[in-house]
């Protein structure tokens, strides 16, 4: 039987419920699907439009201390 965990409820809630010690019982029975995935991964994302993306190699003082290793 596999638990699917919706409505952003909390997996030790989750494990309360059935009763687990570890969360690790309960993780395996936890699923969830791809949608739930690609909006927890948004949620993750840092964008800032305003400022642009700079490359590490972009940057000397950073360089400069690499070649010091």
């Amino acid at each position: 039987m596999t638990w699917k965990v919706f409505n952003q409820v909390d997996i030790n809630t989750i494990r309360a419920w059935l009763g687990h010690v570890s969360l690790d019982t309960t993780n395996i029975y936890a699923e969830i699907d791809l949608e739930m995935k690609a909006k927890a991964l948004a949620k993750c994302e840092v964008t800032d439009a305003g400022k642009p993306q700079r490359h590490w190699r972009d940057d000397p003082a950073l360089m400069t201390f690499l070649r010091t290793l």
